[in-house]
């Protein structure tokens, strides 16, 4: 068990490299690090919580879900922390499941919700160099939303991340 643990199990720290150095794969050389470092966190993030979750928000099912939960409720658009998860949730979502959600969903009018919600979280955000990151995302949602789409491609296309055992051989 402790070697299939080992390769099953993922924590933290490790998500956030696997995110970061794919990420960064997919960006040009002249992408700012703390915006990379931002992007790559949000992935490891949902990566790491169930659409089921007791404990923290729970992951999207899907758009129609950040819609109901952020749109139809105007009492959290002064709410600095729910506005950033709101945005996050349209970048995991309008990004790198793009293509899953492009058949039922907008996914430009999505972009732009997304970019509203980290603007009106840098407003809201009581910390400057926070406020100044939250801003930076949302000016550049969509260079960083076509990222997510392309590594969500890119890793979707690859065969296998982990090799399957080859079967014994007959003799």
């Amino acid at each position: 068990m402790g070697l299939l643990r080992e390769l099953l199990a993922t924590d933290e720290r490790q998500a956030l490299l696997f995110f970061f150095q794919h990420l960064k794969d997919v960006s040009e050389a002249g992408v700012d690090r703390q915006e990379l470092i931002y992007n790559a966190s949000v992935l490891a993030h949902y990566a790491q919580v169930s659409t089921r979750a007791d404990a923290d928000l729970p992951a999207p099912a899907n758009l129609s879900a950040v819609f109901d939960h952020f749109v139809c409720d105007t009492t959290l658009l002064r709410d600095s922390v729910m506005m950033e998860t709101a945005g996050a949730q349209c970048l995991l979502l309008a990004g790198f499941f793009e293509d899953q959600m492009r058949r039922r969903h907008n996914i430009r009018w999505y972009a732009e919700l997304g970019a509203g919600f980290f603007s009106r979280a840098a407003v809201h955000e009581p910390s400057p160099r926070k406020a100044r990151l939250l801003d930076a995302v949302a000016r550049r949602f969509e260079p960083w939303r076509q990222r997510h789409a392309r590594l969500g491609r890119d890793l979707r296309d690859q065969p296998f991340l982990l090799m399957p055992p080859r079967p014994p051989a007959l003799s």
